[in-house]
């Protein structure tokens, strides 16, 4: 089968190869390409000890490992989105795949922890390429009823990808080598570059200038924000690096929205966040995040430190719930359909908060099976409830020139929150470890780390209560005019009706 024919900008999207097959095809190179990024974010943590001890790191520099990557990829999210608009969504999609298999080959094959560190810096780069342009390249290739179900499945994989990667990383770390969580990725990317141009259909590009001012305002001010976020996860709040990087972040941001409003083709138009669902939803992503990863980050400590369990014990705990979000995130669009996005992200935000909540009873006697099963099949369930009605929320009521742009502020909102929850949640756990007596060089008590837990799960509580406020507050409070006709809209059929934001209000 050849690739389809060449369009030329303003003609419409090249058409997928029709059949079911393609289409299923289609769909699999999408969701294996984020499940991959996403996987990326997680899946080293469980082999950071071996990669100490193998490549002689120190316990600061070590962080990098982990930080290298969130911040590029953090970083240039919204150049990648705006990039792929201009350039070509499918063009983009696949060089950054390239670059970020390239940088899982030689990471894998590193020998010292600089050529690790770079590495993990270039899959950064790849994926803040690729992301953003997966998502635009979905709702391009879907229209219609197929493209709110493949928005179910993209989200569920999105919203289990950070705890698969604890599951995956365990496993491979305990049956191969450390070498393989990035080796793994080579495989998967090589298939990825090779079927894209011949299942996925490209979008027109829309040939412009580079908002160059705007991009590198964003970039400076996101990879500024991340750092200091993440250096505060280790160095605490006090620290002056992290709060520079937080400062300068801040103030770059600012500018960057002073661009952006002056700017004839903004990286990120201003207009994505004028309407008050889409500000709401966006603002719901930043904020689940925040109680996901936390929780994640703390309870992987709780399960090693307290319940005595190996990285690969750790990394299966999680699977109830990997197993709440694949079962709610398929039966999403039935229920977004059935009654609307408020009450389907409300009811997945009111599942968070629950799980939260159990978990401030934790104590150092507390089993796996009583009170931690429990919470994670509960958070799972919420967050594949969640994710579905607000990427469709998101990406049905944008105009598609502008489709790639809103992905990326999706996504570096995503990353930010996970990021940020990490940061808040960590600096309270180690406030009541710091305050808390011990005996010096000694490791902290089972029940002064639940304590500490018990402080931070008590934050998680509240920013879901603020979630779970956004949702009821901004969510479908009013009908939506779909995006103004472009020449890049996809058509629809009879049997495929457009899918607009009054049919995601389920009004």
């Amino acid at each position: 089968m050849s690739s389809a024919p060449h369009r030329t900008a303003g003609t419409g999207p090249e058409p997928a190869p029709a059949g079911g097959r393609a289409t299923a095809l289609t769909l699999t190179i999408l969701v294996s390409c984020e499940l991959m990024l996403m996987l990326d974010g997680t899946i080293i943590n469980v082999a950071l000890p071996v990669i100490r001890d193998g490549l002689g790191f120190s316990t600061a520099g070590l962080s990098w490992v982990v930080n290298a990557f969130l911040l590029a990829f953090g970083g240039l999210l919204l150049l990648g989105g705006r990039a792929g608009d201009i350039l070509g969504r499918r063009r983009v999609f696949v060089a950054g795949i390239a670059l970020f298999t390239v940088g899982s080959l030689l990471g894998g094959l590193a020998q010292t922890g600089e050529w690790l560190v770079a590495m993990r810096a270039l899959q950064g780069i790849g994926a803040a390429a690729a992301g953003p342009s997966t998502l635009a390249l979905l709702i391009t290739n879907f229209q219609g009823p197929a493209q709110t179900r493949a928005l179910g499945i993209y989200s569920s994989m999105t919203a289990s990808a950070m705890t698969l990667g604890l599951i995956l990383g365990g496993i491979l770390v305990t049956v191969t080598s450390w070498r393989w969580v990035l080796l793994v990725n080579v495989p998967i990317g090589l298939l990825v570059v090779l079927c894209t141009p011949r299942y996925v259909a490209e979008a027109p590009r829309h040939p412009g200038r580079f908002d160059l001012l705007g991009a590198v305002t964003s970039a400076a001010g996101a990879v500024g924000v991340v750092y200091g976020l993440v250096r505060t996860a280790d160095h605490g709040w006090r620290d002056w690096l992290a709060l520079s990087g937080l400062g300068a972040g801040v103030l770059l941001l600012v500018a960057f929205v002073l661009v952006e409003r002056a700017a004839s083709q903004p990286i990120m138009p201003l207009a994505l966040l004028a309407d008050r669902t889409r500000a709401g939803a966006y603002l719901s992503l930043l904020l689940i995040p925040m109680v996901t990863l936390s929780m994640q980050f703390l309870l992987i400590q709780f399960l090693q430190e307290v319940s005595g369990f190996n990285p690969l014990q750790a990394g299966l705990a999680f699977l109830p719930m990997a197993a709440g979000m694949l079962l709610t995130a398929t039966a999403a669009a039935k229920l977004l359909g059935r009654f609307g996005a408020k009450a389907t992200a409300a009811a997945g935000v009111v599942l968070l908060l629950a799980a939260t909540g159990w978990l401030t009873q934790i104590s150092a006697t507390t089993g796996y099976l009583t009170g931690v099963f429990g919470p994670l099949l509960l958070a799972g369930a919420g967050l594949g409830l969640v994710t579905v009605p607000l990427n469709v929320t998101l990406m049905s009521t944008v105009a598609p020139q502008d489709s790639g742009a809103a992905a990326g502020l999706l996504q570096a909102l995503m990353m930010s929150g996970a990021t940020l929850g990490v940061a808040v949640l960590s600096t309270v756990y180690a406030s009541v470890l710091n305050d808390t007596p011990q005996t010096p060089g000694t490791a902290p008590a089972a029940e002064t780390i639940a304590d500490g837990m018990r402080s931070g799960f008590l934050t998680s509580t509240g920013i879901a209560v603020l979630a779970l406020l956004t949702v009821l507050l901004a969510i479908g409070s009013r009908t939506h005019n779909p995006p103004a006709p472009t020449t890049e809209a996809t058509p629809t059929t009879a049997d495929q009706p457009e899918l607009t934001a009054s049919n995601v209000d389920g009004r």
